[in-house]
């Protein structure tokens, strides 16, 4: 008697890496986008406090128009919304619910989620920074500088934000988090240099303040787009000291349950 040996398809196994990470960073990236928190908080706020005191005389920005000083601490409020904020409230409450101890024991590495994760919030950012720049020609923006700087500060700036969000969601519970996360979130805004310019505070608050990342972030954005400087190097050491020291410490300190 002879068995018939049948061919099956698909073929059991894992998936190679490459495409197990594309495929969670699609859907990571489905998932912040059908979040009407997450868009309010990464595409409504920051659009609508760019045309506000573009528009509006409330803030005294300096000479020039009010847009070429907003518009780059605007582009830095969207990447912190996103790689901060954004990705702490939501990686908190997943590793809240388990989320995270079962995708960790999937054939997906526990770097390969986050991975996938830090490529959900650069498409996100992406797409701010392509809105927000439309939005930011619209109403009469006319930025200099070099280009390549301003890749490098928002890639740096990306990953230190991703860093301290990631070292947040990974070590405080849920709720905890998402007040912590919306503090910080306002407190930066207003102190960051965002949109009040930093020399409001005096020498002395200037000078810890400039220290913080939003505030590299924004002072390094406003420095290339708005006066045309070169390659900000102390903004962008700055940004990666933030950045070695957050992923450093998330990688060693997240607790997955």
């Amino acid at each position: 008697m002879t068995t018939a040996t049948g061919t099956y398809a698909p073929k059991p196994g894992a998936a190679p890496l490459p495409r197990m990470i594309a495929a969670q960073a699609v859907l990571e990236t489905k998932m912040l986008l059908r979040n009407g928190e997450q868009l309010l908080l990464t595409v409504v706020i920051p659009t609508l406090l760019l045309v506000l005191f573009s528009s509006v005389d409330i803030v005294d920005t300096g000479k020039g128009k009010a847009v070429d000083f907003l518009a780059p601490g605007i582009l830095a409020l969207a990447v912190m919304s996103t790689a901060f904020t954004g990705q702490a409230i939501a990686t908190g409450f997943e590793r809240r619910y388990g989320v995270l101890k079962r995708l960790a024991s999937s054939p997906l590495p526990r770097w390969g989620l986050m991975t996938a994760k830090t490529a959900s919030v650069l498409v996100t950012e992406v797409l701010q920074v392509i809105l927000l720049t439309v939005i930011a020609f619209a109403l009469g923006w006319n930025p200099q500088g070099n280009p390549i700087a301003v890749l490098l500060l928002l890639i740096l700036g990306t990953a230190a934000f991703c860093g301290l969000g990631l070292l947040m969601a990974g070590t405080l519970k849920a709720e905890a988090t998402l007040a912590a996360a919306n503090l910080v979130f306002l407190l930066l805004l207003v102190g960051g240099g965002v949109i009040v310019p930093l020399d409001k505070f005096g020498s002395a608050g200037q000078d810890v303040l400039g220290l913080l990342p939003i505030s590299a972030l924004s002072d390094g954005l406003r420095s290339v787009l708005q006066h045309g400087a070169g390659m900000p190097w102390g903004d962008l050491g700055i940004l990666a000291v933030w950045a070695v020291a957050g992923l450093a410490a998330a990688g060693k300190l997240f607790r997955w349950e």
